[in-house]
């Protein structure tokens, strides 16, 4: 699964030219749009594991765990909690070397979270328009204020 990186749009993938190298933690940050500490806090949940540890301890990421970073960066405002995307991420990583009735369920559970990423979606754009409509509402009133006391 392709990551994005911030601005560049669903076709640019985040690992990019890095797929096959180690990053240090600020670039991968960087490159996924996260900061340091949300990164670290993803790891102390589980979520991401850095594929490697400098000589002298730093984290080193790679492009597949941008992706992963990517990821998660994606379902926490749709409010997935911790544990479902630890479920996602655990769905996706079987369903890379799954066969026969294991690939069934997992494809069964990925669309249990794709349903409910397009039930949150939904949700959010039902707030939005009516988020939309009260600043409509405020537009109007402050333009009728303005034009009986000019």
């Amino acid at each position: 699964m392709a990551a994005t990186s911030p601005g560049t749009g669903p076709e640019q993938p985040v690992s990019g030219p890095a797929t096959g190298r180690l990053m240090q933690i600020g670039e991968a940050a960087d490159r996924v749009g996260l900061s340091i500490r949300t990164i670290r806090h993803y790891e102390e949940a589980g979520l991401i594991v850095p594929s490697a540890r400098s000589e002298g301890g730093f984290r080193l990421y790679t492009g597949p765990d941008l992706d992963r970073l990517a990821v998660v960066k994606r379902m926490k405002p749709l409010g997935f909690t911790l544990d479902e995307m630890r479920g996602l991420l655990a769905v996706l990583d079987a369903l890379d070397t799954a066969t026969g009735t294991d690939r069934a369920a997992l494809l069964d559970r990925l669309a249990m979270f794709h349903a409910a990423a397009t039930t949150r979606v939904t949700a959010l754009r039902d707030q939005l328009a009516m988020a939309e409509g009260f600043a409509d509402t405020l537009h109007a009133r402050l333009d009728h204020h303005q034009r009986s006391t000019g």
